[in-house]
């Protein structure tokens, strides 16, 4: 029944989508600007019509150090699309209420500077997933949560300038890569589907700003779940407008709607998109922390070793955050992360998340002591990767045996980070410990 039905979509185009499903499936890598700038992966010769950043890659890349240090994202390229429509600007206060694993968020955050991002995801192992990947990609001002949307909604009342309702679907745009989409098809779980999405989006609804902009994706094909879904809600709210989502790719939908559709033969693996505007109603507020004073020992670790201060700070549990906004008050909402955990008090001391150097190469005190290797991050920064390769390579000439694998491990680890880790570098560093570690094992 599922390709009868494309058929009767399709029409002349159903021979090439059914053509499409025998080939390869697309590939794709997107540059995350918080850790590398565009023109470093100029070697790339495929770019995405999807997003500037992304690129389409003819071969696997997960255990590439690149991407285990957060300087790329493997993402379907028309996966970029919804943000891209998105138009997320650097001081905009995001949601992403349907976040795992992670891309979109990432994405989104790629373009924020004094902005601010909520990450939900109600799948509770899912939302581990997307904390995992938010520290990766050296996010900082976020909040990574797991609820229902209903709980957001009665914190955040009208609060947010742009909204992504990524929402879960039947995923007949997905049929190629997993077989379990076209095993479980079935119009029940199709019409179980819209109902949900139609349920997500009156909660995105409410929390919405006044002249915010709320995007709606899937990566099905079934009408009930995106055209649909948007006359459904475009009847129930006569603030909301559908707005020109004004990119060229793709196609226009159906039912004279001006949404976006992507199919295989666009260029990518299924995407649906619309664009709406909220035209009235009256702006919330945030409800916020008062920022936490931290102690003294703690304020002249963070001097010593970090370039730039968070301007915030949070403290729970002797767990100490910082971050470039206010600390979000959640209510009874459960957060798994806001800011960046910068590390805990215990006893009248810090112990330090942030100089991750000596946990990623194991350095002991009597290294320290010798002065093998800078004691302190902030002294690596000021040296910068190729100083150290030098210095281990130095050091190799005359060091023990026992010393070699340590001074080898150094060098590989900053060859393959040498040319990214230096922008945002206490992130990079703060959230990459155990990340880089794995480069040594797949570099060694």
């Amino acid at each position: 029944m599922y390709f009868s039905r494309m058929q009767e979509l399709l029409k002349d185009e159903y021979n090439a989508y059914i053509e499409s499903l025998s080939k390869p499936l697309y590939r794709g890598m997107r540059i995350n600007l918080k850790k590398a700038e565009i023109n470093e992966f100029d070697h790339l010769e495929s770019p995405s019509q999807f997003c500037k950043e992304s690129y389409y890659v003819d071969k696997p890349l997960g255990n590439h150090p690149y991407h285990i240090c957060g300087c790329f994202y493997l993402q379907e390229p028309s996966a970029s699309s919804a943000v891209e429509i998105l138009d997320v600007q650097e001081d905009d206060y995001v949601l992403d209420l349907c976040a795992a694993p992670g891309g979109k968020s990432t994405q989104i955050a790629s373009h924020l500077k004094s902005g601010y991002l909520v990450s939900n995801e109600i799948d509770a192992k899912r939302a581990q997933i997307l904390l995992s990947n938010i520290e990766r990609m050296g996010v900082k001002n976020v909040a990574v949560t797991n609820s229902s949307v209903d709980k957001l909604a009665k914190v955040f009342d009208c609060c947010f300038d742009k909204i992504l309702v990524d929402a879960p679907c039947s995923g007949e745009g997905m049929i190629k890569k997993h077989d379990i989409a076209l095993n479980h098809w079935s119009i029940e779980n199709i019409e179980l589907c819209a109902a949900r999405q139609k349920e997500i989006l009156e909660y995105a609804y409410s929390m919405l700003k006044p002249g915010g902009t709320l995007v709606y994706s899937t990566c099905t094909y079934a009408l009930e779940e995106d055209e649909d879904v948007v006359l459904s809600f475009l009847e129930k709210h006569e603030d909301i407008q559908l707005v020109d989502p004004e990119v060229l790719w793709g196609r226009k939908g159906f039912k004279d709607l001006n949404v976006r559709r992507i199919f295989p033969m666009d260029g990518g693996e299924g995407h649906f998109i619309a664009k709406f505007k909220k035209q009235s109603g009256v702006a919330g507020k945030l409800p916020v922390l008062k920022s936490k004073k931290i102690d003294k020992i703690t304020e002249k670790f963070l001097k010593e070793q970090l370039n730039t201060l968070p301007n915030y700070y949070y403290v729970d549990k002797d767990r100490v955050y910082g971050m470039d906004v206010c600390f979000v008050d959640f209510k009874k909402v459960k957060v798994l992360r806001q800011g960046v955990y910068l590390g805990d008090v215990i006893k009248n001391r810090f112990g330090n998340e942030i100089s991750a150097i000596s946990k990623v190469v194991k350095v002991n005190q009597t290294d320290h002591a010798q002065g093998h290797i800078c004691p302190n991050v902030k002294e690596w920064l000021e040296l910068g990767p190729q100083g150290y390769i030098d210095l281990a390579r130095n050091h190799l000439k005359t060091c023990s045996e026992s010393k070699k694998e340590f001074y080898e491990c150094v060098i590989l680890v900053m060859q393959g980070v040498q040319k990214f880790m230096l922008r945002y570098h206490e992130l990079a560093l703060e959230m990459n410990k155990k990340d880089i570690a794995k480069i040594c094992e797949n570099l060694a």
